[in-house]
């Protein structure tokens, strides 16, 4: 509890200084970056699992990795396979979606573009949702065009475009991914999202975030809407969430966009009783994220057939 009290309290810090402050944010990221991309894999192993241990208070087994957390943090450096980057691109895993669930589940595009000078404003909706398509973070939700700082928003999508995510957090599926920024339809406000993590192309668990923007708490739920007795990264919401009437049907959703993958989430939003498509994630927090009891890193990690054979392979004097 020490350890997660901790998390929570850096997690908030982090997000306090990102509102106030993005421009300073974005330069200390793009430091960090230049720093990382000059490691080795030898190194990029010490990086993190110094910081491994900060959090979880044990060393990060790499040639046997038991935990969740264990496997995240191995397969991000190891197998950044490419059709986990076109799913990790928001625009190129819109075409995986069309040919695996259909069109309809996909939010309206409005445009994308290079750069942010390319965007013409005046032919954009009052409301509308911009970010980059190679990262995570670079959101901005525009319910009113007028009230847009527009100087601000060129620094921050600038800054944005010219970093490699994948060398913020060595999340390297992301490396090769070409940065563009996005717009799509404003789906409305407190929607509710639907993260399913799925182990060997198989659903298990349903996480449900509340109040993200104030006092976020996070649920996790069965295949049989039971909520779990543990908590990850964020404590648990006490309120009830009813299971959604759609419920059956993300989990088929999540069963066809999961088949190909030992471990992926699969998330979805629900507007008015249509099921959008939300992303594939394979590196939910980072491989941070704090479970409590610890006991249940452990149990999803079991879930896991993990393969590490790409890690024998590789020299780690080399440079990714």
């Amino acid at each position: 509890s020490f350890i997660k009290k901790n998390f929570l309290n850096e997690n908030r810090l982090f997000l306090v200084s990102l509102w106030c402050n993005p421009m300073l944010w974005c330069n200390r990221m793009l430091r960090r970056e230049a720093i990382n991309r000059s490691m080795t894999y030898s190194q990029i192993e010490n990086s993190i699992g110094k910081r491994y241990f900060e959090f979880f208070g044990r060393k990060l087994d790499w040639e046997n990795p038991k935990t969740y957390t264990e496997k995240i943090n191995v397969s991000k450096v190891y197998n950044p396979t490419p059709l986990k980057t076109r799913l990790a691109d928001k625009i190129l895993v819109r075409d995986w979606i069309r040919e695996k669930i259909g069109e309809e589940y996909l939010i309206p595009l409005i445009g994308v573009y290079d750069s942010f000078d390319e965007i013409d404003f005046s032919k954009l909706p009052e409301q509308f949702v911009m970010k980059c398509n190679h990262d995570s973070g670079s959101y901005t939700i525009c319910t009113d065009k007028s009230k847009l700082n527009m100087k601000f928003l060129k620094l921050k999508y600038d800054k944005h475009l010219k970093r490699n995510f994948a060398y913020m957090g060595f999340e390297m599926h992301y490396r090769e991914i070409t940065p563009k920024i996005i717009i799509e339809k404003y789906m409305g406000e407190n929607i509710n999202d639907y993260k399913f993590l799925c182990f060997n192309g198989k659903p298990y668990f349903c996480w449900v975030d509340v109040d993200r923007r104030t006092n976020h708490r996070r649920n996790f739920y069965d295949m049989n809407w039971q909520l779990q007795p543990f908590s990850f990264s964020y404590e648990n919401y006490s309120g009830v969430i009813q299971c959604p009437k759609n419920f059956d049907k993300m989990q088929k959703l999540a069963l066809e966009l999961s088949s190909d993958f030992d471990h992926t989430r699969a998330d979805f939003y629900l507007v008015n009783g249509n099921i959008y498509f939300g992303e594939m994630t394979f590196t939910s927090e980072n491989g941070f994220g704090v479970f409590s009891p610890d006991e249940w890193d452990y149990k999803l990690g079991e879930l896991w057939q993990f393969d590490n054979s790409n890690r024998e392979k590789v020299n780690r004097n080399s440079k990714p």
